[in-house]
């Protein structure tokens, strides 16, 4: 087996504001030593005030780019972010059902300003498709409750919604607390070993654009890079505070964070 050279292959939508979606993907996967190549399954009309359109790719389009990357370049892990329909699901599963690399999952329902962009018929193709196929699953908790039909208003609800989506194959389960009331955010990571508790104190900002796609992309990253689970999200999920609190205040609406921020350390 050869080492990793960190590689991912990102399935997901464009963001024509740059913060999200496939923009937000390749910025964190490169500021964090990784290699990102991508497969397009819409293109999104967006900015900081919300989507303002959404055109899908066509099923052949967005096998054929992940075909292209796989058999030339090849990937150290795969993630997928807005999928935008049950036949997209099915067409995204298949397709990592053709390669040994692990999968990220970033179940992408909602986007930032609330507008959906996944309808409710392919939430139960995600459940029954995505989740058994994901090596880290990173839901929020709208996205939690979603998927289990369990409330998560709480760190003990995070906890249960973790639990059962891990019942429902994922491997691994990454719960968001940015939803949840409270002076501190607190994410979780769930394995079948354990937990790991991931908290800070909330960033009172309306900056917040990109976050998820963000982070599941920097965990993919590190994944692909050859890090533990463990170490890779811990990293990610550093990476993303500081991009956070150095958002450069772009835009009228949920402005973008500042992936660059490595850049300018030292």
């Amino acid at each position: 087996m050869t080492s990793p050279l960190g590689r991912v292959l990102i399935i997901a939508g464009s963001d024509s504001g740059g913060g999200a979606g496939i923009q937000a993907d390749i910025k964190a996967v490169t500021m964090l030593g990784g290699y990102a190549a991508t497969a397009i399954t819409a293109i999104t009309v967006q900015n900081t005030l919300g989507v303002h359109g959404v055109h899908p790719v066509p099923l052949d389009v967005i096998e054929a780019q992940a075909r292209a990357v796989l058999d030339d370049i090849g990937a150290d892990a795969i993630k997928t972010g807005m999928l935008g329909s049950t036949e997209v699901v099915e067409r995204v599963a298949a397709i990592l059902d053709s390669t040994t690399a692990p999968a990220v999952v970033d179940p992408v329902m909602v986007a930032k300003g609330g507008h959906p962009l996944l309808p409710d018929e392919a939430v139960q193709a995600v459940r029954s498709l995505m989740i058994p196929r994901a090596l880290l699953l990173t839901p929020n908790a709208p996205e939690a409750e979603a998927l289990t039909g369990l409330p998560v208003a709480d760190l003990d609800g995070q906890r249960r919604a973790g639990e059962a989506l891990l019942e429902l194959g994922a491997r691994a389960v990454l719960m968001k607390g940015g939803h949840v009331p409270g002076d501190m955010v607190i994410d979780l990571l769930i394995t079948p070993h354990g937990e790991t508790v991931l908290e800070s104190e909330r960033i009172d900002t309306r900056h917040t654009h990109g976050t998820g796609c963000t982070l599941a992309s920097a965990c993919a990253a590190g994944i692909a890079k050859g890090q533990t689970l463990e170490i890779a999200v811990a990293e990610a999920w550093a990476y993303v505070a500081e991009a956070l609190r150095r958002a450069p205040g772009l835009g009228q609406g949920h402005g973008p964070l500042d992936h660059g921020w490595p850049l300018r350390q030292g």
